[in-house]
């Protein structure tokens, strides 16, 4: 079990404009990452230091938006003014049954569409948990090669911290154990607001400093 990715859903500007802002606060380019024709989402790619990356998400005028979960976060996210939408870890192949198990549902295909035409394939799973408590991660478990995947593009930007507004008790709920043992160096800490759980912030290691977003 590793952190896969971060995923930003974008604010009334739009996604280029939110992919900007944080690619200029980083001091890295966004990629353009096509679109998911299951979800009703499309996203750009911010590359981050070993097998992390940024995901900018915004949700289509699509018919799929409206039934599939991730589609539905997404829009509730960017209404909401946009911001952190969730974090991701990746799970291998002999790990998914047993979250499968544990959450009492089968994983569902996820595809992005890129734009020389290319498909990016995955099973994704727990994005019902996300909706309901933001504080949870989603789970994915990448088909396609490694060679293909948004994490084999890479940056000087460095994932340092990861902050959670919520209970740690419920996180290790969810896992089955404890995040710092599963996952053993996640950079991981608690805030505790009175308003709603989920990821409050995500501190950077630049070539210019630190950067909290």
């Amino acid at each position: 079990m590793h952190v896969d990715h971060l995923s930003f859903a974008c604010g009334p500007d739009g996604l280029s404009a939110t992919a900007d802002r944080l690619s200029e606060q980083l001091g890295v380019a966004s990629v353009d990452g096509g679109f998911h024709p299951r979800f009703g989402t499309r996203n750009q790619i911010i590359p981050l230091k070993g097998p992390l990356y940024l995901e900018v998400v915004e949700v289509l005028d699509h018919p799929a938006s409206e039934k599939a979960p991730f589609g539905q976060a997404v829009r509730a996210r960017s209404e909401q003014g946009g911001g952190w939408l969730g974090w991701v870890i990746r799970l291998d192949e002999e790990r998914l049954p047993l979250f499968e198990q544990r959450l009492g549902r089968a994983a569902v295909e996820g595809r992005r569409v890129q734009p020389d035409g290319t498909v990016l394939l995955w099973h994704q799973l727990g994005v019902k948990g996300l909706q309901s408590d933001p504080q949870l991660p989603f789970f994915v478990q990448w088909l396609s090669p490694e060679s293909e995947r948004p994490a084999a593009l890479q940056s000087d930007v460095e994932l340092v911290g990861i902050e959670l507004a919520g209970s740690p008790e419920r996180l290790t709920d969810w896992l089955g154990g404890p995040a710092e043992e599963l996952m053993p160096g996640l950079p991981l800490s608690w805030h505790h607001p009175s308003g709603q759980p989920g990821l409050a912030s995500a501190t950077f290691a630049t070539p210019t400093g630190l950067v909290t977003i």
